[in-house]
């Protein structure tokens, strides 16, 4: 199963790997759940790729919360 795009080139969109992996999954268990769609068209039907797609898009993004 090859994902794209991967969760290594939207590095940039995060500050580490860790932080978009956790993003995706919990868009993907999201949509899952019955979350609306971001986007009008997608280049996957399974749902981990369509929240790889929404990050790529800009159009999920995260706030890091303070200590």
């Amino acid at each position: 199963m090859i994902n794209e795009p991967s969760a290594e080139q939207l590095v940039d969109k995060a500050d580490s790997l860790y932080t978009v992996i956790i993003l995706a999954s919990k868009r993907a268990r999201h949509l899952n759940d019955g979350g609306y769609e971001l986007l009008d068209e997608y280049r996957s039907k399974k749902v981990v790729s369509k929240s790889l797609e929404e990050i790529e898009k800009d159009k999920i993004s995260y706030l890091k919360k303070d200590k």
